[in-house]
């Protein structure tokens, strides 16, 4: 069975499909042939042909090199908003069981799966569920990602502190500067190493989108 890790965030956008190609290219690059998830999609573009396509979804098959979409990513819904309200308005039941299934066959393919979440860790998938549920049913270890700015400190602390409590372990956690002139960027860091019980796996410069 392959080892797998579930990659969570402080916010949304803070960069953890960033991150998790950054690992997707260090694991490939240790031969390693590993599989990326993300079983939850809002906001995808509908091509002329029909498809319905997620950027987040195509930047990990280009890092991983996998074809098959639907194995990959189960529900993708249009609207850009959070997957409790694009999967009400679409109609449809997020399945825990059902990404379980997905995840399992990714893993019988790899050494490694990287699942990436959707948003934050309370990020709600239904009006009972939230992100950290399908990590518990994945029973996968957490990496967090740290969108690097004013007010990362709390954000991180209180987010490794709720996956503590879950009973996952913290793998370790990604410095991503979301920002290009964070003040005091050095003594934020510091704080968080000195703070945050698991090691900091990945330091990320700041990267200006095209």
């Amino acid at each position: 069975m392959a080892k797998g890790y579930f990659i969570t965030g402080t916010d949304t956008e803070i960069g953890k499909t960033h991150a998790a190609v950054r690992l997707i290219e260090h694991w490939r690059s240790e031969g390693k042939r590993v599989m990326a998830m993300k079983p939850i999609a809002a906001g995808c573009e509908v091509l002329p042909d029909g498809r319905w396509v997620n950027d987040d979804v195509e930047r990990l098959i280009a890092a991983s090199g996998q074809t098959d979409r639907e194995l990959m990513n189960p529900y993708r819904f249009l609207p850009p908003v959070s997957p409790h309200i694009a999967a009400r308005e679409a109609g449809v039941a997020i399945s825990l069981d059902t990404i379980k299934e997905h995840y399992l066959a990714l893993a019988e393919q790899a050494d490694l799966v990287l699942v990436e979440g959707a948003g934050g860790w309370f990020a709600p998938l239904s009006d009972t569920l939230f992100m950290r549920d399908l990590a518990w049913a994945l029973d996968l270890p957490i990496i967090l990602v740290v969108g690097m700015r004013l007010g990362c400190i709390n954000h991180a602390l209180l987010t490794a502190q709720a996956i503590e409590a879950s009973g996952l372990p913290l793998a370790g956690w990604v410095a991503n500067r979301v920002v290009p002139d964070q003040p005091a960027y050095e003594d934020n860091l510091a704080t968080l190493k000195a703070h945050i019980h698991a090691p900091l796996l990945l330091e990320i410069p700041f990267e200006q989108k095209s």
